[in-house]
């Protein structure tokens, strides 16, 4: 989605660092040996990223918030007690010493999806790691967004559920979720 509306509006675009991510990998392997070196990698990558779009006068779009990294991922580890308590207590002081330097998004939009549709979205994605993650899982990270989103007060949000959507495949469905972006960004009401 964010290459798609980057490609639309023109904006830069700003992935998530998992291609060159040394951890990963193994981190897929053995999620409570290399959870905690994950998310800070996460973290600080998502962090340098910020600072460039902050110095930066062009618009940008990022596909997860440093926001996630947190109050989703990380979150979702220590509940799962894959990462301890110590180290995501240290983690959680790193994130908020660096959000105080970080402006939220003009727009958040949160792309809502019921587990069937993940598992579907990362079948075909085709990642060989990503073939290890477990359905409960995925299940507690819908509930850690969930979470978040119902709390979410640092700007607009605009969700848009996903389920029956396939914004890849079909013009219609994109430009439905341009239409409510254009809403949102113009201040229109839909």
């Amino acid at each position: 989605m964010a290459e798609k509306l980057g490609h639309h509006y023109g904006w830069d675009v700003l992935f998530e660092s998992v291609e060159n991510n040394p951890y990963l990998a193994d981190f897929y392997g053995d999620m409570k040996t290399w959870s905690f070196h994950l998310q800070v990698y996460f973290l600080n990558t998502r962090f340098n990223q910020i600072k460039a779009v902050q110095e930066s006068k062009k618009s940008t779009i990022q596909d997860r918030t440093i926001y996630e990294d947190a109050f989703i991922f990380a979150k979702n580890l220590a509940k799962s007690n894959l990462l301890n308590e110590r180290d995501y207590n240290t983690y959680l002081a790193l994130f908020e010493s660096m959000v105080e330097h970080v402006k939220a998004p003009d727009l958040l939009v949160y792309l809502k999806a019921d587990t069937p549709k993940l598992v579907s979205q990362i079948q075909k994605r085709g990642r060989e790691y990503e073939n290890a993650i477990r359905l409960d899982y995925l299940k507690n990270l819908n509930e850690r967004y969930s979470e978040w989103i119902s709390g979410y007060k640092d700007g607009k949000l605009l969700i848009i559920d996903v389920n029956d959507l396939d914004f890849v495949n079909k013009i219609t469905d994109f430009s439905v979720i341009v239409e409510r972006i254009d809403a949102e960004i113009h201040g229109l009401f839909s």
